[in-house]
């Protein structure tokens, strides 16, 4: 399968598709009433820096959830105070489908596919119904808004006038887009990276003006209560953490999933920088080093929800623009058979899950660690692959530097 033919010719049949996506979507969030939980939650963060109340210290729907993120994001989640319930949710319904055809653009733009009206309706047709893209939609959540920051910062031309503030933004909203930082500045992207720093420095410092008790709060206590987001032993969690805990039946595996992400962390952003370093300006390299750190991010992150998963589309885009179109299918596949929602997870059988339901239960996790050890795999290969061809070349350097030094002496 190739761009060429993975393109949809027609824009007629390209828009009726998305047409009838649309519509499916919108029937199924009519009849099941969907809550957008998520979205609920960004409005009381909202309310509570309008009010003036405390920021961590309420919880609202059902689930009892509480605020999660840097006081910086909850005074951005203020105009979401401004409209009713019914309105904002609608809001957040077609903003996220719009989201969804930026994030496929800026995809084909990080791989180099050429980018076309038809193939922008399809490819986002089909996305939505995507395991992570769908549950971003279903909760409301700011998944996608978050990965089009990183990507569009990611892909703008290198010295361009403000690289890396995007980025800075986007983990001064969440933490976790900061791993990007640490990708800027391992492949030499140094001021990109600093003015990147810069950025989520001014996010705490504004959010520090405007909230100094939330962000000390935040900062120095509420950063390290991981348990504050939720279990990370349920078949929602689809990090490291979530896939140890499950294998061992263990709520809290400690150093038998600390050692294995701290060696995961350092293992993918080294792959990162020796992938993007081995085609320089070559978009597959970049785009290989960009999806190792993303799915170094989400691996190595105590919790890791499904939703977090939205860069399965960039991953898919890769593949396709690589002519891989079998593992294309094979991975698409994967991230719509909402495997670990069919099993058993009601109070805490996630956690006595038999060993033949464990792949089920941590599908994401495993694809992660599989293309992570099989790049690897292939960049040491072509590393030996280039000592055992030219050993002579080696000789002969040896050898001319010796001349020379003689020469000299």
């Amino acid at each position: 399968m190739t761009a060429r033919t993975a393109t949809f010719r027609s824009p007629t049949a390209a828009a009726l598709l998305l047409g009838l996506s649309l519509a499916a979507l919108a029937a199924l969030c009519v009849v099941q009433r969907v809550p957008m939980a998520d979205t609920l939650v960004y409005r009381a963060e909202g309310a509570a820096v309008a009010d003036g109340r405390d920021l961590y210290g309420f919880t609202v729907t059902e689930w009892q959830l509480p605020a999660t993120y840097p006081p910086f994001a909850a005074i951005l989640f203020v105009p979401t105070t401004w409209l009713p319930l019914g309105a904002l949710k609608a809001v957040f319904l077609a903003g996220n489908v719009a989201l969804l055809a930026l994030l496929v653009r800026l995809s084909c733009t990080l791989v180099g596919l050429p980018v076309r009206v038809p193939l922008l309706c399809a490819a986002t047709a089909v996305g939505l119904w995507l395991e992570p893209v769908f549950q971003t939609v279903l909760f409301g959540q700011i998944n996608l808004a978050l990965a089009c920051l990183v990507l569009w910062d990611l892909t703008r031309r290198p010295g361009t006038l403000g690289k890396g503030f995007a980025l800075g933004v986007a983990a001064g909203i969440k933490l976790t887009p900061a791993v990007f930082i640490a990708y800027y500045l391992l492949t030499g992207r140094v001021r990109e990276g600093l003015t990147a720093l810069a950025s989520l420095a001014g996010t705490v410092a504004f959010g520090a003006l405007a909230l100094p008790g939330a962000t000390v709060d935040f900062f120095t206590r509420r950063v390290f209560e991981t348990g504050r987001v939720g279990k990370a032993w349920i078949v929602d969690n689809q990090s490291l953490q979530g896939l140890v805990a499950r294998v061992l039946h263990e709520a809290e595996p400690g150093a038998a999933w600390a050692v294995p992400a701290a060696l995961v962390g350092v293992g993918g952003l080294w792959l990162a920088a020796r992938v993007h370093a081995g085609t320089p300006g070559s978009a597959p390299s970049s785009a290989r080093a960009v999806l190792v750190t993303a799915l170094t991010a989400l691996l190595v992150s105590p919790i890791s929800w499904s939703h977090h998963w939205v860069w399965c589309v960039p991953l898919l885009a890769l593949l396709v623009a690589e002519g891989r179109g079998r593992l294309a299918a094979g991975v698409a596949a994967l991230f719509t058979a909402r495997t670990f929602w069919l099993l058993p997870h009601q109070g805490d059988l996630d956690l006595r899950l038999p060993w033949w339901q464990q792949p089920l239960a941590s599908p994401y996790a495993l694809l992660g660690l599989g293309l992570g050890l099989g790049l690897l795999a292939s960049v040491l290969g072509q590393q030996n692959v280039r000592v055992v061809e030219h050993p002579q070349d080696d000789e002969q350097e040896a050898a001319a530097r010796h001349h020379v030094l003689s020469h000299d002496l």
